[in-house]
Formats: structure tokens, C-alpha cells, sequence
């Protein structure tokens, strides 16, 4: 017998129409479905929009091919989950012929910006960086601002990323291949209090 908990709130086909409808009918928050279960993320607020439009000016410049999209991908194992990175890393023309929802078969690397409320610890540090894994996307960029850190998640094995490289904002990191760009981290202390 399966335990209540264990089952999805609904399934992936039905929470594209959730998801599709509610977009349509409230402004700001963004739908997402891992592990199950529908997830709300807040609205950005102006520093995570900052620190965005900061990481998409390195990557311009540092790899001209790529764009930081906003796009929604299909994650976990199978495509059971829709997730909503603040930032996809791929070839500018990677989603042209993708839908709301697109395969991550193309993506290089996706970023998440923690939130300031009470689910950003299990959505961004613990769900999303299994889902990103299972789908075999080469780079998950945490950028923490509870912790004023950013981790480097790389080499998924398809359950779980195998190397995890975390350093104080100030201080410089790798993002390592496929992305292949230096991040100087300096910046965000002037963003993040």
C-alpha cells in the first residue's frame, strides 16, 4: 500500500493546464511541479532580478552563443516535473521550436536565486538540484543569499550531482565544462545585505 504522501497532487498533463490556467489568472508567482507536488515560487524581487541581469552579462560576453533564457524545462527521471529556473543556460536558438515547457536535453547550466520565504530551503537546495541531476543537466548554479554563497553542482550521475564546489560571495569560482566561464563573485556583495 502506498502511504498518501507518496502520491502526486495530480499529473504532469493535468498541472501544464494547472499551471497554464493560474498564469492566467494571477500575475507574479510561477508554478512549478516536482516530486509530485506543486510548488509556488514568489515573484522576484530587485536584487534576484540584479543578479540575473549580472550572470547574463558575464556569460554574453565570456561565450556570445549562449543566453541565459527564462524558460520552463521538463525535469526527473521520465519528465514528471516542470521546473521554473530563474536562468537557462543554453545556445540562443536551443528553445525556438520548444513550448511553456521544454526538454533540458539542450541546457548547459540553470540558476536559481534563493527567495526570501519558507520553501526556498527544500525547492532550491534540496529538490531542484535531484530533479536538475536526473535530467542530466551538466551545471546547477545555487546562488544563496541566506548563506551569502554559491554553490556549483556538476557531473550528475542521474540520481544526484557528484561534486558540489561552494565559496563566500567575493571570492571567485568555476563553472566548469560545459559552461567553461570564471564567475567573480565581488559583485554580489554590494546586492545582497
Amino acid at each position: 500500500m502506498t502511504a498518501v504522501s507518496d502520491r502526486p497532487q495530480m499529473l504532469p498533463e493535468e498541472f501544464e493546464d494547472f499551471a497554464r490556467a493560474a498564469a492566467h489568472a494571477v500575475e507574479g508567482p510561477r508554478y512549478e511541479f516536482i516530486r509530485g507536488r506543486v510548488g509556488i515560487k514568489p515573484a522576484p524581487d530587485g536584487v534576484h532580478g540584479r543578479i540575473i541581469q549580472w550572470l547574463t552579462r558575464i556569460c554574453i560576453q565570456a561565450r556570445p552563443d549562449l543566453w541565459l533564457h527564462e524558460q520552463g524545462l521538463k525535469v526527473e527521471t521520465y519528465r514528471k516535473g516542470y521546473a521554473r529556473p530563474d536562468g537557462t543556460l543554453a545556445h540562443c536558438d536551443a528553445f525556438v521550436d520548444e513550448g511553456e515547457w521544454a526538454s533540458a536535453d539542450q541546457v548547459l547550466m540553470v540558476v536559481e536565486v534563493t527567495s526570501y520565504d519558507s520553501d526556498t530551503h527544500l525547492r532550491d537546495r534540496i529538490e531542484k538540484p535531484r530533479a536538475y541531476a536526473e535530467s542530466g543537466i551538466p551545471v546547477y548554479l545555487l546562488v544563496d543569499r541566506d548563506s551569502r554563497e554559491i554553490t556549483v553542482h556538476s557531473r550528475p550521475d542521474a540520481t544526484r550531482y557528484e561534486l558540489a564546489e561552494t565559496v563566500p560571495f567575493g571570492k571567485s569560482v568555476q563553472l566548469p565544462d560545459p559552461v567553461g566561464i570564471a564567475l567573480d563573485t565581488e559583485p554580489l556583495n554590494d546586492w545582497v545585505g
